[in-house]
């Protein structure tokens, strides 16, 4: 792997490649098959824990119970949190695509 300043993000063309290269996949298959030769099982295995949380953290479970239930450390489940409440807003955005809500106040 080639060493990079961890302040810096990707240089924009590799980002923007990757990016078209993940739009290109028509089935869960393919993603699948691409992220399995792209990422390490680690690599993997974290990605789908950040993301695990994400349903919990929308419906307002406190961390502790995300933990009890996901076993995903309260660093982790905290620093999900922080990009959900101040990130890009892409895990907010496929959260709401996918059904995740907010319990609703009324109820």
């Amino acid at each position: 792997m080639k060493r990079r300043d961890p302040a810096s993000p990707p240089s924009r063309p590799d980002l923007e490649d990757l990016l078209e290269a993940l739009l290109s996949l028509r089935s869960p298959g393919e993603l699948r098959a691409f992220l399995e030769d792209l990422c390490t099982p680690s690599e993997l295995e974290a990605m789908a824990d950040r993301w695990g949380v994400v349903p919990h953290l929308v419906a307002e479970v406190p961390y502790r119970e995300i933990h009890d239930r996901t076993g995903v450390s309260v660093t982790t489940i905290g620093r999900v949190a922080r990009c959900l409440d101040l990130g890009e807003g892409g895990y907010r955005l496929a959260a709401e695509r996918l059904g995740h809500r907010a319990p609703d106040a009324s109820h």
